[in-house]
């Protein structure tokens, strides 16, 4: 018999539901174990059980007796949610995704008006690890700000505020380059943060009264954007794939 794992955590590792989605499908007697309902923090035998949801049955893809996991690496372009649906009829990632066999989450989020490295999975596991408030890997952005900022003004983006209650971490900022955006002056402004507040960088500008024209993030720990387009994926190597199941 194969090693057990709990049932919300088999169907989020199946790609069908994200782990929370599934609790409430167990709790509302939507999921069976081999013909019998059910019961939330139940665990499947991943090889041998029958799990449905509804009428469909829920297999687990496996190589050599083991989950076969997907990573992606997607350059978001501006204009689309990091969400897998949307409410509002907005542009979604999954649109772009459509290349891909399996039903893939996003590892944290980027705002609709920001672009750049977004990583995609559906390792659970992995996921949780990477978004949780411990989770420490630093993820590097380029902002593009009007004006020619003094170095007083850059280092002061980067200290501490209050969001939602709670202080942010210290974040390293850098100045990048100037530049001519729209016939005025700008400064790239290189962010790199240890944590992921919704909308950080927004708020930390907000809070000097600067405006962001482009934020773009270009890196995650050791993964890179590089030259990929926007719009376009990559397959992760198995070097980048190592990289991030050893970040603790």
């Amino acid at each position: 018999m194969s090693e057990e794992i709990r049932l919300q955590k088999y169907l989020s590792d199946c790609g069908v539901l994200s782990r929370r989605a599934a609790e409430e499908e167990i709790k509302a007697g939507h999921v069976t174990i081999n013909g019998e309902v059910a019961e939330l923090g139940q665990k499947v035998d991943p090889v041998h059980d029958i799990v449905c949801l509804g009428k469909k049955r829920i297999c687990m893809p496996l190589v050599n007796g083991k989950r076969e996991y997907t990573y992606i690496l997607l350059h978001k372009p501006i204009g689309y949610v990091t969400t897998l649906s949307d409410d509002k009829g907005r542009p979604s990632i999954t649109e772009l995704l459509r290349g891909v066999k399996k039903r893939l989450y996003p590892v944290g989020r980027l705002d609709m008006y920001s672009d750049g490295l977004l990583l995609c999975t559906d390792d659970g596991d992995l996921t949780n690890r990477l978004t949780h408030p411990s989770h420490t890997v630093e993820k590097v952005y380029l902002a593009t700000i009007p004006g020619k900022l003094t170095a007083d003004e850059i280092r002061e983006l980067g200290e501490p505020i209050d969001i939602d209650g709670r202080m942010t971490r210290p974040v390293e900022t850098k100045k990048m380059a100037d530049c001519i955006v729209q016939n005025k002056p700008a400064t790239v402004v290189q962010f790199i943060l240890y944590e992921g507040r919704n909308r950080q960088i927004r708020r930390m500008c907000e809070a000097h009264e600067k405006k962001i024209l482009s934020l773009t993030r270009i890196r995650m720990g050791k993964i890179e954007l590089g030259t990929l387009p926007a719009g376009k994926w990559r397959y992760l190597t198995d070097e980048e794939i190592a990289y991030l199941k050893d970040i603790q």
